[in-house]
């Protein structure tokens, strides 16, 4: 029996996952698959919207009360439909947590109610164990309340790629987006020019070719002296234009251009709100078109002037000794303006709304529970955690979309 209750969970699970990919990339055709199940009959709710524990005539009513106050409990007691003092009655309740934690809440008496002790914080998802004692007799009663939970098997959860992580310390990295291109640097550029006018006797190289310094370039009679001399390689690059060919005089003009394009530059714009944040040095991750992996650098200077739109050109080197890159072509950079270590935090991958809150979804075995969270800073994959969670909870980070269609298809209450 228990084989064919999992085989059939593992099938509702699939058909959210197909569901939810679905509305994701079809939504305008998406439909809702549900598999059959029991409809479980509504508590029965008191004068105070709380729930009603009944044994014979003796009744109690508790409610998490949360309009002007934190959430807590009140208790409301009556005998034969009759209330009582809340003095002539001891309440305690326990609440099991998923992890096993116990909240132990003691009642005093206040009004025409006894208040609980302690905040009921969130999530409001425990077993409820409700103990009366009233002139001499103890009444007890144990109920589920469970919200933002679910059950979902370690082979299914594999099966679908839900992944998790521990939550812990981590640093993020803040950073602001640049955008540019690639550009080369002072110097990478010489203009070859014969010593002497005469002849070409012969070019060898063209171009497009790689030279290297040192290396023979063209070959010259000279007018004067009639003799021949070499032109040489003033440094390492290649042959970017070629303006002369053999047979023709030198005439005192430009013969050759040699670029140099083992280094590169990516020239990023910043504007002046963010010119201050930028400091020599920093971390730069540069992302080009056509590469997969973005290349990091550092921030190294500027230019002085000011683009005509105000802002500033900053300049990070490229080592481009491979030889993919190219002069001018467009740059992404993201430049890292701080690094801030916090206590806790959590990937933004695994975020997912529940009600009004942001939460992540705790693994506790194979059971999924919200973790309504208060955020505070976030950079890059990493939003820090100020409250809600707990360091060393595991939780969800890939796929948690699966887990709240799970959770809504379940409709768990809030037995408020």
């Amino acid at each position: 029996m228990r084989d064919t209750l999992m085989n059939h969970h593992a099938f509702r699970l699939l058909l959210l996952c197909q569901l939810a990919l679905g509305a994701l990339l079809l939504p305008s055709i998406a439909t809702a698959v549900s598999a059959p199940g029991v409809q479980e009959a509504e508590p029965e709710k008191g004068p105070h919207r709380g729930r009603m524990l009944r044994d014979k005539d003796f009744a109690v009513e508790l409610a998490i009360v949360e309009t002007g106050v934190p959430p807590e409990f009140r208790v409301w007691v009556s005998v034969g439909n009759q209330p009582i003092a809340p003095t002539e009655v001891d309440v305690n309740v326990q609440l099991t947590r998923l992890g096993n934690a116990v909240d132990d809440i003691s009642f005093k008496a206040e009004g025409d109610y006894l208040r609980g002790d302690r905040v009921i914080y969130e999530p409001h998802s425990f077993v409820v164990t409700l103990t009366a004692v009233y002139q001499g007799k103890t009444h007890n009663w144990t109920y589920d309340n469970l919200e933002g939970r679910t059950h979902i098997g370690d082979k299914v959860a594999e099966a679908m790629g839900i992944t998790t992580e521990t939550a812990g310390g981590a640093t993020l990295h803040q950073s602001i987006r640049t955008y540019g291109k690639l550009v080369l640097p002072p110097g990478a550029k010489r203009q070859i020019q014969a010593r002497f006018d005469g002849a070409i006797k012969r070019m060898h190289v063209s171009l497009g070719d790689p030279v290297s310094k040192g290396q023979s370039l063209i070959t010259i009679e000279s007018n004067e002296s009639l003799k021949t001399y070499q032109v040489i390689a003033p440094m390492d690059g290649t042959i970017s234009q070629q303006f002369a060919s053999s047979g023709e005089q030198t005439t005192g003009r430009t013969l050759l251009e040699i670029t140099r394009t083992n280094t590169l530059l990516a020239e990023l714009a910043v504007y002046p709100t963010d010119r201050n944040k930028v400091k020599t040095g920093a971390p730069v991750s540069l992302s080009l078109n056509g590469f997969n992996e973005p290349l990091t650098s550092t921030i190294k200077g500027s230019r002085i002037a000011l683009r005509n739109d105000q802002a500033h050109l900053l300049l990070a080197q490229i080592d481009n000794s491979d030889g993919q890159l190219s002069e001018g072509l467009f740059v992404t950079g993201d430049i890292e303006v701080a690094t801030i270590p916090v206590s806790l935090a959590v990937k933004r991958s695994g975020l997912q709304g529940f009600r009004d809150f942001t939460v992540v979804y705790a693994k506790v075995g194979e059971e999924y529970e919200v973790r309504m969270l208060e955020l505070g800073r976030e950079a890059g994959p990493w939003v820090e955690v100020l409250g809600g969670l707990e360091s060393g909870t595991e939780y969800v980070t890939e796929n948690s979309f699966i887990i709240k269609a799970d959770i809504e298809k379940s409709g768990a209450s809030h037995d408020h």
